[in-house]
């Protein structure tokens, strides 16, 4: 996988373009075939809640909601930019690098 959780990423497009953050979560639609990544701080959403019992009041909390990962790029650890990601063998190990700098990811 190119991305993964933990990775710090740039939002390409839709509502929250040009927002770094890291990958709090990566989720599967097995059905359609594609990924979706949580990015903390961008792709806000507001959900209201209800009140549960008598007397309690509602309230409105914000969730980042999934964007699909062909909407964030992966930001190079040397500088800083957003980069490609490529996969080199070292040893036994299959490790991502950036296109970049050619810097190891991992």
């Amino acid at each position: 996988m190119r991305i993964k959780t933990g990775d710090k990423v740039k939002v390409l497009s839709g509502k929250s373009r040009g927002k770094i953050g890291k990958v709090v979560q990566v989720l599967e639609n097995k059905q359609k075939r594609q990924l979706y990544v949580v990015v903390e701080g961008a792709n806000i959403l507001k959900k209201h809640l209800r009140p549960r019992k008598q007397g309690e009041k509602g309230q409105t909390i914000e969730l980042a909601a999934p964007l699909q990962i062909s909407k964030v790029m992966l930001i190079d650890p040397k500088s800083g930019k957003p980069t490609r990601v490529g996969f080199k063998q070292e040893g036994n190990e299959k490790k991502r690098v950036a296109k970049i700098s050619g810097e190891f990811i991992d």
